[in-house]
């Protein structure tokens, strides 16, 4: 029996947002791409986009050979676990979804694997043309697509894909763009811009000269002392509408970045690639101060960490008050900044200045010698939110984490522009509380609350 590959991907812009997916089937003794499809769907949630994306895959799929097997590969956990049975799904948007998915084949003939993001990027590259075609206000062209020679120059450096092949030395095909399932429009998405997240060791940009961003819509740039006040106003923002009364208890995310460490003062790069410093002594009686605060509250259920050294000791403090046990995140990992790690800001822009300019301008930039750019920080915290949201539904949850994951979480929750984590300011040992609606709204509560540290 012939077997295919399904491999889809979905995104927004904000959670919910402007979002589309993208999806392609391959052939999975030759490698050969068999088929693309991709949309833009409008504002909606990044777990409605993924879904709508494996639906599309599946029905490509189908209309090529509906009697072959099919192995679905995508980077979401959330989908793959919901869909292999061993999830529930609770989300009301994602029922009808997943159920139209598991009709389009017959069930004993589908199955569902999770591989990294770095293996998925042909998907992720359609979904974001879409996205891209979309804000134009145009509809995906398949004759314009770049996604698959995109995907394969990004893959030469990485060991073959099992049952892919080498793509790059496989003909190519013709691409047909699928018929809208309901709206029409775009089909494939551009890359989505990631967060430009502040961090530890950036210098904390308030001391620092604001890069000039390059915008399709001029506006006023706001002089240095309104950036330092933005950044110190805490901001709570539902999305349009607000969330509706009967959508239950929401799932509340409370975020606290990690106590000092001895680079924290120092304003230096501090990252996953580094040295992975302890907390100091003032680190550990900040968490012990935090701790007191959050006994005080009793409210937080669970406790999880980033793996890094400096948030799980600020974790085990917490939860030891708390009588909690702590579980570890790898998606909650500070940026890995490359070569600039243990460096402070202003050693970065002398030796590296071009480089620096590049990645305070442009989210898919990477730091010096091979770091994470911020959209791809961006795309793993988005995917750990999502999985933890699916996994503590109506519960009060403690995330131990950094500058840049807490500031992404913060702007996709307000669905704001990268620019605006240059305006929010996160002090060690802070907290942020955001809470998350059965309907995929968001709500930011709270923003770098240091009252329990005075």
């Amino acid at each position: 029996m012939r077997e295919l590959i399904v491999e889809a991907d979905g995104g927004s812009r904000g959670n919910p947002g402007p979002a589309g997916y993208g999806a392609v089937v391959i052939d999975a003794a030759t490698g050969e791409t068999l088929a693309e499809a991709a949309e833009y769907l409008g504002v909606t949630t990044n777990n409605v986009a993924e879904y709508s994306g494996l639906v599309a895959g599946l029905r490509a799929a189908r209309d090529l050979d509906p009697t072959a097997t099919v192995r679905v590969r995508m980077d979401s956990k959330l989908v793959v676990e919901q869909m292999s049975g061993r999830w529930q799904i609770k989300h009301p948007a994602m029922r009808p979804l997943a159920a139209e998915a598991r009709s389009i084949l017959p069930p004993d003939r589908v199955t569902y694997e999770w591989i990294p993001r770095a293996e998925n990027k042909h998907a992720d590259r359609l979904a974001n043309e879409a996205m891209d075609a979309g804000k134009r206000g145009e509809q995906w062209s398949p004759s314009q697509s770049t996604a698959e020679l995109d995907a394969e120059g990004a893959a030469r450096s990485a060991a073959p894909v099992k049952g892919r092949g080498e793509l790059r030395d496989q003909p190519q095909r013709t691409r047909s763009q699928t018929t809208p399932r309901s709206t029409p429009g775009v089909r494939a998405t551009p890359e989505a811009p990631g967060s430009v997240a502040p961090l530890e060791g950036r210098g904390e940009l308030r001391d620092q000269p604001q890069p000039t961003r390059t915008r399709t819509t001029p506006v006023t740039t706001p002089d240095t002392n309104d950036i330092r006040a933005a950044r110190n106003v805490a901001s709570e923002a539902p999305a349009t509408g607000g969330p509706s009364p009967d959508l239950g208890t929401p799932t509340t995310l409370v975020l606290l970045r990690h106590g000092e460490t001895p680079l924290t003062p120092q304003k230096r790069f501090s990252g996953s690639g580094g040295s992975d410093p302890v907390l100091s002594d003032t680190g550990r009686h900040q968490a012990d101060r935090v701790a007191t605060a959050l006994a005080d509250r009793g409210t937080v259920q669970d406790v999880i960490s980033s793996p890094l050294t400096r948030c799980r000791e600020t974790a085990a403090i917490v939860a030891a008050r708390l009588g909690l046990d702590v579980r570890i995140e790898d998606g909650l990992r500070e940026t890995d900044f490359g070569a600039w790690e243990g460096l402070t800001f202003a050693e970065v822009r002398d030796r590296y200045p071009d480089d620096m300019s590049a990645w305070l301008s442009s989210p898919d930039a990477e730091p010096t010698g091979g770091g994470e750019s911020f959209e791809a920080v961006a795309h793993r915290v988005g995917a750990a939110r999502d999985e933890l949201l699916a996994a503590h539904t109506g519960r009060t949850v403690l995330l131990v984490s950094h500058v840049t994951p807490i500031k992404t979480l913060v702007r996709l929750a307000l669905g704001a522009p990268p620019e605006a984590l240059f305006r929010m300011e996160l002090s060690a040992a802070s907290l942020s509380v955001v809470a998350y609606y059965g309907d995929g709204n968001a709500s930011v509560r709270l923003l770098n609350d240091t009252s329990p540290l005075r």
